[in-house]
């Protein structure tokens, strides 16, 4: 269901939109696809910074882990005291 709005435009961006959306499109879709491009957009890039520090945590774990294990392959020697 949609409901009916009401914002104000500058004239430049009425201009952009209307060139925009061409003769086949309303205002009113274009102006709805773009934003709803955007929000999926802004959706992804908020799912991402989540995910990236999920990865960042898990990295500063398993880093101490992983120095040990390269030290011990660089000196094998290290394991037998």
């Amino acid at each position: 269901m949609k409901a009916k709005t009401s914002v104000t435009l500058s004239k430049e961006i009425l201009r952009d939109i209307d060139r925009m959306a061409g003769p086949r499109q309303s205002r009113s879709a274009f102006i709805e696809r773009v934003l709803r491009e955007h929000l999926r957009s802004l959706e992804r890039a908020q799912t991402e910074a989540r995910e990236l520090e999920l990865l960042n945590r898990a990295a500063d774990e398993l880093v101490p882990e992983l120095e040990d294990v390269l030290r011990y392959q660089a000196n094998p020697d290290e394991l037998l005291k």
